[in-house]
């Protein structure tokens, strides 16, 4: 059963009150962004979200303001609060950084991994697979997520880190849609990137994770364009 909000009822914890409140609403509201729990255009009432969190409306109108300031939600006279509905340039815009920077952190990891760092990334890999295998998008975003972060810590470039977690959850709310699109192919993909790493090959990975990203970026533009339910893929 849904809320007037089109959350699943139940489906979001009560917050502990111990904290920074109002810091905890936002990260909570943020991640019902980014995993399109909330929707890209969708109205989001103070009272309602509220009541679903479990906390008075002072720390969501608090959040809602952050989240505003951010980019996240657009705050409209008279109408309230809605989760900002990304245009198209501003979509090719994040995810060619997105390109730039991980095609970098791609060659500076296939120059410094370990074999343990190696390891995880093949962990990850399989995590993926299998989640993909059994339908479970919302698995497979966050194990791309943490695999993506893991080359990335690989390339051991403090600044480079620091400027891709500033991009990290845009990303993942771009990807989302896509996520099952992309499927199996997005983990063969990765299967090629791990292997170009575990052979040291610098130029290969930088190739396969510059075409990888370029690929997610194609497929999001090509769904935005199609009309609802035309792809014959059903939403995550």
């Amino acid at each position: 059963m849904l809320s007037t909000t089109g959350l699943p009822q139940g489906a979001v914890p009560k917050l502990e009150r111990p904290g920074p409140l109002r810091d905890r609403v936002f990260e909570a509201l943020l991640e019902l962004i980014v995993t399109r729990s909330l929707q890209p255009g969708q109205h989001l009432v103070e009272s309602e979200l509220a009541g679903h969190l479990g906390v008075s409306r002072q720390p969501v109108r608090e959040a809602l303001q952050r989240l505003n300031t951010e980019g996240w939600v657009d705050l409209r006279p008279a109408q309230g609060a809605f989760v900002h509905e990304p245009t198209e340039e501003e979509a090719d815009q994040l995810l060619t950084v997105r390109t730039l920077l991980e095609a970098e952190a791609a060659r500076l990891a296939a120059a410094h991994a370990s074999d343990a760092g190696i390891s995880v990334l093949e962990e990850l890999c399989t995590e993926g697979e299998r989640a993909v295998a059994t339908d479970d998008v919302d698995a497979a975003v966050a194990l791309n997520a943490r695999l993506h972060a893991k080359v990335i810590e690989l390339a051991g470039n403090t600044v480079l880190a620091e400027l891709a977690a500033q991009v990290d959850r845009r990303v993942r709310w771009y990807y989302t849609p896509v996520a099952r699109q992309r499927g199996r192919q997005s983990w063969i993909e990765h299967r090629e990137l791990i292997a170009a790493i575990a052979a040291h090959d610098d130029r290969r990975a930088t190739e396969v994770m510059r075409a990888h990203t370029e690929q997610t970026r194609k497929m999001y533009h090509e769904r935005e364009k199609q009309p609802p339910g035309a792809s014959g893929q059903s939403g995550p």
